[in-house]
C-alpha cells in the first residue's frame, strides 16, 4: 500500500467555513464550508497534487514534520491528511482497459464451457499478485 501522510493549515475563512493550504504543496489549496467537508476536500486536493507530481514524474516533497511548520495565527490549525495512493487510483481509474492475451485452446474451452468470466478472473488473479507484494 502506498500511504502519504501530508500536514495541512485549516484556516478559518471570515466569510465562514475553511480554507486549506498545504506546506509542501503550495500548489495544493481547497476549501469547505464546514470542517468535515474542508478535510474531505483537502483528502481530494492532496490525491491530485501528488498524482501530477507521479504522472509528471517529479518527487514528492518529504513531508515537514508538525514541530516545523508556522501556523500564522490563532485563526489557523495543523491537521495531518492521510492519503491512499491505491484507494484514490480505484476510485478515480476504474474506466475499464481492453488487453489481448493467449491461453491454451482447451483452457479456453474447458472454461467457456464453465462459463467463466475471463475478464473477472484475471481482476481477481491481479489483484491478488499485487496484495501479495
Amino acid at each position: 500500500m502506498k500511504r502519504y501522510f501530508y500536514p495541512a493549515i485549516f484556516h478559518i475563512a471570515k466569510e465562514g467555513g475553511f480554507w486549506v493550504s498545504f506546506p509542501d504543496l503550495p500548489e495544493c489549496l481547497t476549501e469547505g464550508d464546514s470542517m468535515e467537508e474542508a478535510y474531505q476536500m483537502s483528502i481530494e486536493a492532496l490525491g491530485l497534487a501528488i498524482t501530477e507530481r507521479i504522472k509528471d514524474h517529479e518527487d514528492l516533497p518529504i513531508p515537514s514534520l508538525p514541530d516545523q511548520i508556522e501556523l500564522g495565527g490563532p485563526d489557523s490549525h495543523l491537521v495531518i491528511i492521510q492519503f491512499d495512493l491505491d484507494a484514490y487510483r480505484r476510485k478515480h481509474n476504474a474506466k475499464a482497459v481492453k488487453k489481448t492475451l493467449s491461453i491454451p485452446e482447451w483452457l479456453n474451452e474447458e472454461a467457456t464451457a464453465l462459463g467463466i468470466n475471463f475478464s473477472q478472473v484475471l481482476q481477481e488473479a491481479l489483484i491478488t499478485k499485487i496484495q501479495a507484494r
